[in-house]
């Protein structure tokens, strides 16, 4: 009995002077692991791209809610020709479609988040907000009667030329506010003398 208590022990001293020469079998995979970093590299730069062509997808779809490019134009181009009032009532018409789609947005708006909260300070944040946005969808509402104005005038050929002294506005004037009905100049005037009014 002894004897066979001392041949397992050597057994068990044998497994474990072999377990030793495991660690240096599992160095040799440890080496490899610098390859597996670069393979792992290597697809973060293809996916950089990817990124990038994804954000000028979405800057593509936002593009059409942007106005026109500006009016180039041409040497010896009568001003107020054909193509130029297509260019101004195809701006106003577009300018004046985002402002309704803003209105309809504020009023879904409003009728969805309506509510009557219990607590008082949650009712006069709602009310302030609601007020907020009234007051911006009141100026827009003035905004969107001077389009009409503004494409009125583009019907009776009257687009283009300053209210006050009847020389022309400008393209660019007019890029930059496409409801503009007086010149730089007739406008700075009426500015000057509101101050002076006013002070």
């Amino acid at each position: 009995m002894p004897a066979k208590k001392k041949t397992a022990k050597k057994a068990a001293v044998k497994k474990k002077k072999t377990t030793p020469r495991k660690p240096a079998a599992t160095k040799a995979p440890a080496k490899r692991t610098p390859s597996k970093k670069v393979a792992k590299k290597a697809p973060t730069k293809k996916a950089a791209p990817k990124k990038s062509a994804s954000a000028r997808k979405i800057t593509a779809a936002s593009g059409p809610i942007k106005l026109r490019a500006p009016y180039q134009q041409a040497k010896g181009e009568e001003y107020m020709s054909e193509p130029m009032k297509q260019h101004f009532r195809g701006s106003l018409m577009s300018w004046k479609r985002e402002l309704m789609e803003e209105v309809d947005r504020t009023v879904h708006h409003m009728q969805d988040e309506a509510a009557n909260f219990p607590d008082p300070n949650d009712r006069a944040t709602q009310e302030s907000e609601f007020s907020l946005e009234l007051r911006t969808r009141d100026r827009e509402r003035k905004l969107i009667k001077k389009i009409d104005e503004a494409l009125a005038a583009l019907d009776a050929d009257e687009y283009g030329y300053c209210d006050t002294c009847g020389i022309e506005i400008g393209v660019r004037r007019l890029e930059a506010r496409p409801t503009a009905t007086q010149c730089i100049d007739c406008k700075t005037l009426d500015e000057i003398r509101e101050k002076q009014m006013g002070g």
